[in-house]
């Protein structure tokens, strides 16, 4: 069964692009590129990088500006 992540809040300059990538950040994954009207948002990890117990989200906005979030399944 895939792994999906929700957004459910998001800050800064829109659009925003969406990466998963893996724990440590070696490999990064695009997802999308969103708005804040597509909050809350949900997209189902890319099987490259499915069934790990720990994940970072990366979001870049429109200023370039990254931050980045560490998903740790329970």
């Amino acid at each position: 069964m895939p792994t999906e992540i929700i957004i459910t809040s998001v800050s800064g300059a829109t659009p925003f692009n969406v990466y998963i990538c893996d724990d440590p950040i070696i490999t990064c994954v695009y997802v999308d590129t969103i708005t804040v009207a597509n909050i809350p948002y949900s997209f189902n990890v890319p099987s490259i990088l499915d069934g790990q117990t720990s994940y970072n989200l990366k979001v870049v906005d429109n200023n370039g500006c990254t931050v980045e979030d560490n998903l740790t399944l329970l």
